[in-house]
């Protein structure tokens, strides 16, 4: 524990009681860059169903936006939950050894838990597809994060940020950020997904960071 955290929580212990920091973080391009397996389980979806879903569009396409949600407005309803379910399937094999750890996500985490907070990741990625991302990077469930949460987006994000109690939300688009405000909770947004500060900031975002490498250095001045 660093100094400057461990006399945080001096100073949160002198004044009394008070409940642990939770910090709730989003998943794809905030504690992981997805992109590479992204685009592998499409290309291997259209390989196998003719699916037309490879290539950059689609692939920033579902960076952006909810997958169901964004197949669901390109094509017929009978192929659209079939293919979101095959991507699914897909992911297992294609998408998760295409995770990789963003710069500064352990540290990040690390930091929460040096002031004896508490962890949620709370992510739109289907759970079970999730867990194994997080394994993929090393960072386990009930290791470095205490609580995993998929299948949330947008308001379902807020919902469940109200109910760990989190403080803080941490960020890549600006669902997340009206999220965090909807849960009443500091939106930190960061920059390492596809949007960029200002449409962050224009969203409500309370503090916006170039990537996860200031987070600890940040969260020791925001206690």
């Amino acid at each position: 524990m660093t100094r400057q955290l461990r006399d945080v929580r001096v100073m949160l212990g002198s004044v009394g009681p008070v409940p642990p920091l939770v910090v709730g973080f989003d998943l794809d391009m905030t504690l992981v860059d997805s992109r590479p397996g992204i685009a592998a389980t499409l290309t291997a979806l259209e390989v196998e169903t003719g699916a037309p879903v490879a290539g950059d569009h689609m692939l920033d396409a579902l960076l952006r936006r909810n997958l169901d949600l964004e197949f669901g407005e390109r094509f017929a309803a009978a192929d659209a939950r079939r293919w979101a379910d095959r991507f699914r399937d897909l992911y297992v094999e294609h998408g998760v050894p295409g995770t990789e750890l963003l710069p500064g996500a352990r540290e990040a985490l690390d930091a929460v838990h040096e002031t004896g907070g508490r962890v949620v990741v709370v992510t739109a990625k289907y759970e079970p597809n999730a867990r194994r991302c997080l394994d993929q990077v090393g960072l386990a469930v009930g290791v470095h994060v205490d609580a995993l949460f998929g299948w949330r987006y947008a308001d379902g994000k807020a919902d469940t940020l109200v109910e760990e109690g989190a403080a803080i939300y941490v960020g890549d688009t600006p669902n997340d950020v009206r999220a965090a405000r909807r849960a009443g909770a500091h939106m930190v947004g960061v920059t390492t997904g596809p949007h960029p500060a200002a449409e962050l900031l224009d969203a409500g975002a309370t503090t916006v960071l170039e990537s996860l490498l200031p987070f600890p250095q940040w969260l020791v001045g925001h206690a």
